[in-house]
């Protein structure tokens, strides 16, 4: 009886908790671009990790790294599931690409905005170019940026092929991809499926029987060892293959 008054009680704390600082960054966005910035940024991977604790997602990352994360750097993740929106700012100080219908999300949409989160229209060849040609401009600045190569969430396993387009800012910028592995134990429970709004998007998370979340992250690939965005390319993919025959078969 005291282990699940303590739990209520905490977990009302930690819903507490994720509220105000909603409300906080929420009202924060309507304010001038010129007096969010850097430090918006910053509340806002605050803000995810509150929004980790409130589902009670229990996110570990593996530092299977044997060499230090590069300075800056263009992090790629495989993507089943909605929970990478907030467990990769939670880990990592990213701006993400995210689909343009985040934008549009209850709350959580302009609170994306206002932390700069580039968007794409994933179907979309131009929206594709010009997020490329964003993405180039975010970097220059010193960015590290955030996306998901296989061009959007396609199931529990590493889709047939990997969109070249983080490979190839990679190689006009010299900039390391830093590869992340992303395994759910409760595959089923967090993989994007219908129904696709967000409230049951929580709804899944908050009623799996296992909230184990493991984010791998390896070495940096250095863009000069291809001579090719399609021998980049190909070279990842087959790592997120072997990973997938490690960690999930």
């Amino acid at each position: 009886m005291f282990y699940y008054s303590a739990r209520i009680i905490k977990m009302a704390g930690l819903l507490l908790d994720f509220l105000l600082l909603t409300l906080l960054l929420y009202l924060w966005s309507w304010l001038p671009a010129k007096l969010q910035g850097r430090f918006y940024f910053r509340m806002f991977r605050v803000w995810c990790n509150a929004f980790v604790r409130v589902l009670d997602v229990n996110l570990k990352l593996h530092q299977k790294n044997l060499q230090p994360i590069p300075k800056q750097y263009i992090l790629i993740a495989n993507h089943p599931s909605a929970f990478e929106d907030i467990g990769i700012p939670a880990l990592f100080e990213v701006y993400s690409l995210a689909k343009i219908e985040v934008r549009d999300w209850w709350i959580v949409g302009r609170i994306s905005v206002a932390a700069g989160t580039l968007f794409v229209k994933r179907e979309d060849r131009e929206s594709r170019r010009a997020a490329g040609e964003n993405i180039i401009h975010e970097l220059n600045k010193g960015k590290n940026i955030a996306l998901y190569p296989e061009g959007g969430c396609k199931g529990k396993r590493i889709f047939e092929s990997f969109r070249y387009g983080a490979f190839d800012v990679a190689m006009q910028t010299g900039i390391p991809i830093l590869p992340v592995f992303l395994h759910y134990e409760a595959q089923d429970d967090f993989e994007w499926r219908a129904p696709h709004t967000l409230i049951n998007k929580l709804l899944h998370f908050l009623n799996t029987q296992n909230s184990t979340a493991n984010y791998y992250v390896f070495d940096a690939i250095d863009p000069k060892r291809f001579t090719s965005k399609e021998e980049f390319t190909d070279y990842t993919w087959h790592l997120y293959k072997k990973w997938q025959e490690k960690y999930l078969e």
